[in-house]
């Protein structure tokens, strides 16, 4: 039993003037309640009350402890429903990680439309696309575009994700049909530096079996939108995130190619560090993303 719940047994007594009347005060036997004053005074090596059969007086070091626990106990039980306020309002900054493809896509709208929504908060929005450690860094939530794997975190999934093999159809006129993966080592591809395996792009046999296309071209960049102006303007074929090259394929200036080939494993998520006495704020964020692409993509 630890030294809290000892003192509070005793400022119980003291409080209600006897053991029993403490008893039925708190909700605990008489005995219990003796158990622990008694183990606390041997912690002490002090006695702290002269008990009798009829009554009980506080020794003067009893008189001591008295005053200075109980002031401490009262700054325990302030700073508890402190940090339980500031749990449970929509007040206070909300510190977020995402990628820089994420942020600057259309979907990045999702976090500008919370902060709208919920303008009490003030918003962090760190647009940085390593993996961050969110409680080193002292991140609330990340979004990660990612295949998941087995983490400490908790995870809560937005959307798909896939990243579709686009050209124009000016390229794809010029170069004729690719019917397979394995055909784009012999075509000018357009390197996005950003992804972990940028300069081999991997696929999924119509099995299910997994293998990776070394590719090169004529441009590098570490931005998918210029990857994409890159694609539209016919330099070759790119890789590109499907929520950037969607708007795209509808509007007609790029073509999605090789699609039975393309790797199904990967999603948008919300990452957080805990599910135990999680903020109101971080599930506020959490819920309010997942609902804003349910209603923007239907997934």
């Amino acid at each position: 039993m630890d030294t809290l719940t000892r003192i509070r047994a005793f400022i119980d007594v003291v409080d209600a003037e006897g053991f029993s009347a403490a008893a039925r005060r708190v909700g605990r036997s008489k005995a219990l309640l003796s158990k622990y004053v008694r183990e606390l005074e041997d912690e002490l090596g002090a006695l702290l009350l002269n008990r009798t059969t009829r009554q009980f007086s506080l020794t003067e070091a009893g008189h001591t402890y008295y005053r200075t626990a109980s002031e401490i106990l009262k700054e325990i039980d302030n700073l508890a429903d402190l940090v339980r306020a500031s749990n449970s309002d929509l007040k206070g900054r909300l510190r977020i990680s995402a990628p820089r493809t994420f942020v600057d896509a259309e979907i990045g709208q999702s976090l500008i439309d919370f902060g709208k929504a919920h303008a009490e908060l003030s918003l962090e929005i760190v647009s940085d696309d390593r993996f961050v450690d969110l409680v080193e860094e002292g991140f609330d939530v990340a979004v990660r575009i990612t295949k998941l794997e087995d983490s400490t975190l908790i995870a809560r999934k937005l959307d798909d994700f896939q990243v579709k093999i686009c050209a124009s159809p000016e390229f794809l006129e010029k170069s004729g049909p690719i019917h397979h993966p394995s055909e784009l080592s012999r075509h000018a591809c357009i390197i996005d530096t950003n992804g972990r395996s940028y300069s081999n792009w991997r696929f999924v046999e119509k099995d299910g079996t997994g293998f990776s296309v070394p590719v090169g071209g004529p441009i590098e960049v570490n931005s998918p939108l210029a990857a994409v102006r890159a694609a539209e303007s016919s330099i070759g074929i790119s890789s590109i995130p499907d929520f950037i090259a969607r708007p795209k394929i509808a509007a007609g200036t790029l073509v999605s190619i090789l699609e039975d080939y393309l790797p199904k494993d990967r999603g948008i998520y919300a990452i957080y560090p805990h599910r135990r006495y999680l903020p109101t704020k971080v599930r506020t964020l959490v819920d309010f993303l997942h609902d804003w692409f349910r209603k923007h993509t239907g997934n």
